[in-house]
């Protein structure tokens, strides 16, 4: 995030912070914040009605979206064939710009929120505002 940062006067939009979770019966969740935001796991699961909410692991990560630590996206849901990850998306986030990783950290990308959208909904992804 402190790298992201040095980058914002080069790209308009608003940074994003991107966590891959699971719950304890492994559904997968990708959640995606403001940059400066902080995740409440507690609050999170309990709208969820999951328990057990915490982060995959790499090797989940890894197998699921293709993608490594560090350069978790929405974008990684084109490598989710069988759609076992739900997004859960910041509502606060609707009508900005975004900024984002194009499954590498070595780049950054924005569009819009509604472009977002028409993507998970391209990917046949679910998602839900939060």
């Amino acid at each position: 995030m402190e790298q992201a940062k040095n980058i914002s006067y080069k790209i308009e939009g608003t940074g994003s912070k991107n966590l891959f979770l699971k719950s304890k019966k492994s559904q997968y969740y990708l959640v995606i914040l403001e940059e400066n935001k902080k995740l409440n796991f507690k609050m999170l699961a309990k709208e969820l009605s999951v328990s057990g909410l915490t982060f995959a692991s790499e090797q989940e990560l890894s197998e699921v979206l293709n993608l490594t630590a560090g350069s978790v996206s929405p974008f990684g849901i084109i490598n989710d064939r069988e759609c076992k990850v739900l997004l859960l998306i910041d509502k606060e986030l609707e009508g900005k710009t975004l900024v984002f990783h194009p499954n590498t950290n070595e780049k950054s990308i924005s569009l819009t929120f509604d472009d977002l959208i028409k993507f998970i909904e391209y990917e046949q992804h679910d998602y839900l505002l939060i």
